[in-house]
């Protein structure tokens, strides 16, 4: 993980070492970009690190495997792809999950960002919060517009993470880039849960588990509802008890937000979100095959 200086005077990170990378190559940074690894204090040329200079150059990233099995592009601007093979090619680039690694990361960013980070958080929790007292309209949003409302929160989170410029309006950018995608997602995806909890239990939590990437790959992909919801499932299948231990971990964190007098969990509950997030990079955006 990195942070850089941006042309800006701006900190922007921690980021990975690909998306590091990926600003080489944009011309966003280069060889005398101020930059430090997580955990150190000196700042250094972006020149001076290993990992960036190969006989003197800095390296661009490795051009990215042709996403695969995309078939068109539906009305609504989704992307149509084949699940299988669009999962499969994730899996077989993606590591093993790093549970430790992941809320690390987390850390290290709401540290980095913090007012931002925990100012939009809770703001979008209290909106979500408010409308849902709200009668008959409080049915809605519960249920069905949660995840438009989750959709634009994740979307902030991964721009965060990338550091690309955020505001706080961009947790409604679920309304405008994917309403109807994350509407059914929403809807599809509670009733499938529900029903496997109705019926033995342990199939809706292995559901429940399996569709933690939907929102994301909805904002992020651009992914139609139902392909989005078998991505998702696919990838997180193939490391199922590591997504379980995530969520579990990052839910005790954000537990613990009660304990210290409710106002914690403002604190606690980014770290959780974050950890996602992480996760979501490590498994959704792998690099790209040698």
């Amino acid at each position: 993980m990195f942070t850089i200086i941006g042309g800006d005077g701006k900190e922007y990170g921690p980021v990975t070492l690909e998306q590091v990378r990926n600003w080489v190559a944009d011309g966003r940074a280069n060889h005398d970009t101020q930059a430090k690894r997580a955990g150190d204090e000196q700042w250094r040329r972006l020149g001076d690190f290993a990992e960036f200079n190969e006989m003197g150059t800095l390296q661009p990233p490795r051009a990215p495997d042709p996403t695969p099995a995309v078939a068109s592009i539906v009305p609504n601007g989704s992307i149509h792809v084949d699940p299988k093979a669009y999962a499969d090619d994730l899996i077989a680039r993606a590591g093993k999950l790093d549970i430790g690694s992941c809320l690390e990361r987390s850390w290290e960013l709401l540290k980095a960002h913090f007012w931002p980070i925990v100012g939009t958080t809770a703001g979008s929790l209290i909106i979500m919060m408010l409308a849902s007292l709200v009668p008959v309209l409080g049915i809605f949003v519960g249920f069905l517009f949660s995840g438009i409302f989750y959709g634009g929160l994740f979307a902030y989170y991964l721009k965060t993470i990338r550091g690309k410029p955020t505001e706080f309006g961009d947790i409604f950018s679920g309304f405008q880039i994917a309403f109807v995608p994350l509407l059914l997602a929403t809807l599809v995806s509670q009733l499938l849960i529900t029903a496997g909890i109705l019926l033995l239990i342990l199939p809706g939590i292995y559901l429940a588990v399996a569709y933690a990437f939907i929102f994301l790959l909805i904002v992020d992909k651009r992914l139609e509802f139902w392909a989005a919801m078998e991505v998702s499932r696919r990838v997180i299948t193939a490391q199922w008890w590591r997504m379980l231990g995530l969520l579990i971990l990052g839910s005790i964190i954000g537990l613990l937000g009660v304990v210290g007098l409710v106002i914690g969990i403002f604190i606690t509950i980014p770290i959780y979100y974050g950890a996602i997030a992480y996760a979501y990079e490590d498994l959704c955006n792998p690099p790209p095959k040698l």
